[in-house]
């Protein structure tokens, strides 16, 4: 069984992206990797738990059921996470992976570390990982490490947040930080400090839709399946922000957006006020070239910025990009043509295409 989350793992999504992706898949073969406890029934479940799904801000994942249990949550009766089996070898030795680099007294400096920690050969890891999760085992580290930056940041200076988190340099965590968070650590640390945000959700055909803007522009449209999912997204993301509720002052860009969900041919101008590294800024200026209708692959993309060899990179740009359909990554499809992940859920992508491609 492939540990799989239903969809291409991007790369510059977190930990915690991942898992909840499993639990929503229900994913068996991460049954092991991972458990969740949910805050407002002190329960604590394997992923595939056939049990309601529980909103993503009441969830809390850990590496073991001791830690879960820790926590100070119980064992789900239906699921019975404390006689979870692997049915996988592999799935098994990216459990213990996931532990050993969750372990803040351990000191994992790099792969090799890693294997000699599991006692198995690098080479062993590297195609276990990529079998498994599509994705080498420094990339899961780096992963990790960002995690715990994202989380330091918010208490503790730059400088020793990067060193808390295992980054050797400031310019080994930049080259990271830059693809995945969307903009440099000290903006990301700032979480919009000094900026006034407002946001507005409504109903849309594709679930409940959420309009951020500064005065400056929109600086957020996402999709989600509740409005208090979403203004908790917004909220962690601009964590230091003033942000405000406001329908009026949305109301033309959503109105816009709404048209062009609908099936309307337009472009959508809408003034925005977004942050992002140089590279990513290229790939989303060339996205909101493709024409309505019409779909390129993540190679045409890398190719028509001037960088053909770019083409992962292109896609992480694609999955960090912060304003859905004002700039259409929905339009990237892979270079046979199948739709490949997107952010706001793959089964939204297929459904914006289908409406436009029947107008």
């Amino acid at each position: 069984m492939r540990l799989w989350f239903g969809f291409r793992l991007a790369l510059m999504r977190t930990a915690t992206d991942r898992f909840w992706d499993a639990l929503t898949a229900k994913d068996r073969a991460f049954d092991g990797v991972v458990f969740f406890g949910v805050r407002t029934t002190g329960i604590f479940c394997r992923p595939s738990c056939s049990s309601r799904r529980p909103k993503r801000e009441n969830v809390s994942f850990y590496s073991t059921a001791e830690e879960a249990q820790r926590a100070g949550f119980r064992a789900c009766l239906r699921c019975r996470p404390l006689e979870v089996e692997f049915t996988d070898s592999s799935a098994e030795i990216v459990a213990k992976a996931f532990r050993i680099l969750r372990d803040r007294d351990r000191e994992i400096a790099s792969v090799e570390d890693l294997a000699a920690e599991m006692r198995v050969s690098s080479g062993h890891l590297q195609k276990t990982f990529k079998g498994m999760l599509r994705m080498t085992p420094k990339e899961v580290m780096d992963m990790f490490r960002l995690d715990d930056f994202k989380e330091s940041v918010r208490t503790a200076d730059v400088t020793t947040s990067l060193y808390d988190s295992g980054f050797g340099s400031s310019r080994s965590l930049y080259e990271k930080a830059g693809g995945r968070l969307g903009m440099t650590p000290a903006v990301y640390k700032k979480g919009g400090k000094g900026m006034r945000i407002n946001y507005t959700i409504a109903d849309s055909p594709l679930g409940q839709l959420l309009v951020a803007a500064t005065e400056r522009g929109i600086c957020s449209v996402s999709f989600g399946d509740s409005d208090n999912e979403l203004k908790t997204e917004l909220e962690q993301e601009f964590f230091a922000a003033e942000i405000r509720h406001d329908d009026a002052v949305l109301k033309t860009a959503v109105d816009s957006i709404l048209r062009g969900i609908n099936g309307e041919r337009s472009i959508l101008s809408l003034p925005l006020d977004i942050r992002g590294t140089a590279f990513q800024m290229r790939v989303w200026s060339e996205l909101r070239r493709i024409p309505y209708g019409q779909t390129r692959s993540y190679a045409e993309v890398a190719k028509n910025i001037g960088n053909p060899n770019a083409v992962r990179a292109v896609a992480r740009a694609c999955a960090t990009n912060p304003v859905a359909l004002v700039t259409p990554c929905h339009r990237v499809v892979a270079s046979d043509g199948k739709l490949a992940g997107y952010r706001w859920g793959i089964e939204r992508k297929k459904a914006l295409l289908e409406k436009e491609k029947s107008k």
